[in-house]
């Protein structure tokens, strides 16, 4: 049996619990090293001044939502992929990556040229301020027109993980990382580029991570292939990849709109403000990814049992992940909610900023300990192909609650 079959035979037959750590367990490690990353990365940018910290800040949210364009195709042909793969169409799941791939590598880059033609205008609307504007114009002229490269690598990542290779995904996510980690530095300070040169390792890192998902699906160890001579323009392909695509482009368009928001109230109060708040994100990116990356693992594994008709087992996976990402958020808002005022003083020493910023962690905090709950919902949602239920669930957190 090649190694193609037996990941099959694990999501068909393998105990429950030993297939959602297999699967998640990789992909957490990866988001996880990712997060960690944007917290380094903060401190070393931090070190150029609340400016400059703040600038980071601004950037941020329209990363999340370029992103999201990578998450449309990805997610969305993830969850199609998945179950055609429970029914045995390895042709129609080569179409659907192929699709997907190149679909989004063509409107990334349109829609990057957009945003760089008008770009004060973006920054400004996010909430940058007259001092912040010259650093995060800086920063993101450069961090924007690399963020193709991170698009794909979303798409890639997705479609990897719908057919259970969750160790590439690890591996791609944690190789960009270290070499960003060891670039940051020597861009920033040892060849004085400042922000500029914390964005352009950015775009080096990612390229190393291209390169990995590239290497794995044009080999020979990928279940599913990514082909110029699979990409169609099928009806039924785009149909299921934007069913559940859309609504999480429109989850990721609110969450950006929120962050931007965030920004403009903070800006009001001054720099301090806004370098407060993108601290506070970060933080909490590093628990957030740990249950997206526990649900990357719980999301195949549901919609192939699915496709399988294997409902018992599609039921366990529910309620054991249930358990586990409860339990983890619980225990993370408290830690968190107790060491608020250390762990911003990690990032700065403005008593303002560490001021604002614990208050922020500590009422955040309360919140997340149902993001578990939420989040395997939604992705349960999404794996069956209920976009719609799915997409409530996502756009009600972000839009209906938050930015009112």
């Amino acid at each position: 049996m090649n190694e193609n079959d037996q990941k099959i035979k694990l999501m068909a037959e393998e105990k429950i619990p030993k297939v959602l750590l297999q699967f998640s367990a990789p992909v957490i490690i990866g988001m996880l090293v990712t997060a960690l990353y944007n917290v380094i990365d903060a401190m070393f940018v931090g070190k150029l001044g609340t400016s400059a910290i703040g600038a980071v800040s601004i950037a941020f949210p329209i990363s999340m939502f370029l992103i999201g364009l990578g998450l449309t195709f990805g997610s969305g042909a993830s969850s199609y992929i998945s179950r055609l793969l429970g029914q045995e169409d390895i042709l129609q799941a080569n179409r659907t990556a192929s699709t997907a791939f190149f679909s989004s590598l063509g409107i990334g880059t349109i829609i990057i040229i957009i945003i760089l033609s008008f770009l004060d205008k973006v920054l400004l609307s996010f909430g940058a301020t007259p001092t912040i504007l010259p650093y995060a114009r800086d920063f993101s002229t450069i961090f924007i027109a690399g963020s193709i490269l991170s698009i794909i690598n979303v798409t890639m990542n997705n479609i990897a993980i719908s057919e259970g290779a969750a160790k590439i995904s690890m591996t791609a996510m944690i190789a960009g990382t270290i070499l960003n980690l060891i670039l940051e530095p020597l861009f920033i300070y040892t060849f004085g580029w400042g922000i500029k040169g914390a964005a352009i390792a950015n775009v080096v890192a990612q390229s190393l991570t291209t390169f990995l998902y590239l290497q794995y699906f044009w080999g020979k160890k990928s279940y599913v292939k990514i082909t110029i001579q699979h990409f169609v323009f099928n009806k039924e392909i785009f149909s299921q990849i934007l069913k559940v695509g859309i609504p999480l482009l429109i989850y990721q368009l609110l969450t950006s709109a929120s962050m931007g928001l965030t920004n403009k109230a903070a800006s009001n109060f001054g720099d301090p403000a806004v370098a407060a708040m993108g601290i506070v994100t970060r933080v909490f990116a590093i628990v957030t990814y740990v249950v997206f990356g526990y649900s990357k693992g719980f999301q195949p594994l549901a919609g192939f049992n699915y496709g399988a008709k294997k409902i018992d087992r599609l039921k366990e996976a529910v309620s054991v992940s249930l358990r586990w990402t409860t339990w983890f958020c619980g225990i993370s808002a408290l830690l968190i909610g107790v060491f608020a005022h250390l762990i911003i003083a990690l990032f700065s020493n403005d008593s303002v900023v560490i001021h604002i910023g614990s208050k922020a962690l500590i009422a955040n905090s309360i919140i997340f300990i149902s993001f578990g709950f939420q989040t395997i919902y939604i992705s349960l949602f999404l794996a069956l192909g209920k976009a719609k239920e799915g997409g409530l669930l996502s756009i009600g957190r972000q839009g209906i609650f938050f930015i009112p």
